[in-house]
Formats: structure tokens, C-alpha cells, sequence
């Protein structure tokens, strides 16, 4: 029992918390600070669209291509969402039904 006479009793203490217990709690931000937050945000969107007004150095042709691109890929997201899995997979069996013996493994030697 000698061995256990010189051990500290009572709470742990950490190394860099001193006697300052609540020195590691964070303030809550106020309303104030969240409203200038939001009106910086909205501004800088509104500069960036601006900017992009300015900066488009694209041809006519250009922009018309892009739009169509993002036109077809729309229609191709669409057209792959239109078929449940289900759908797929029956449509899948009746192609590979139609193939020919599409189950068969090619022959690999020749020498046979």
C-alpha cells in the first residue's frame, strides 16, 4: 500500500489549460455578421456574372454550339432516365436473344 501513498487524487488536468477552463469555447456569431455574410456573397455573384458579360469573347457560332451541346446532353439524361432498371435488363435479354449463340465460348486453337 506504500507504493499508492504518492498518487495523485482528484480530475485530470490538461498540460495547456491552466485555470482558464472555458478559454476553449467559441462565441456564437450574431444575425449582424451572417446578413453582411449573405450581401457579400450576393455581390460577388452578381460581379463574377458581370465579368463574364464582359470577358465573352466567343463567336455567335460558338455559343450556338454550346448550347446545342448542353441541349443533346439534357436529351440523352433524360432519355437514359426514362427506362427503369427493369426495363433495361428485359430489353437487354430479348437483344441477346435475338443474337446467335451468344452464350458459346470462340474456339481458341486452331491446331484441333
Amino acid at each position: 500500500m506504500a507504493d499508492y501513498e504518492a498518487v495523485q487524487r482528484g480530475p485530470l488536468r490538461l498540460k495547456g489549460s491552466g485555470a482558464a477552463l472555458g478559454a476553449g469555447k467559441r462565441k456564437k456569431k450574431k444575425a449582424k455578421e451572417k446578413g453582411q455574410m449573405l450581401e457579400q456573397i450576393v455581390s460577388s455573384k452578381k460581379q463574377e456574372e458581370e465579368k463574364k458579360r464582359g470577358l465573352d469573347k466567343r463567336t455567335p457560332a460558338q455559343v450556338a454550339y454550346e448550347k446545342m451541346q448542353e441541349k443533346r446532353q439534357m436529351e440523352r439524361i433524360l432519355k437514359k432516365a426514362s427506362k427503369t432498371h427493369k426495363q433495361r435488363v428485359e430489353d437487354f435479354n430479348r437483344h441477346l436473344d435475338t443474337l446467335t449463340e451468344h452464350y458459346d465460348i470462340p474456339k481458341v486453337s486452331w491446331t484441333k
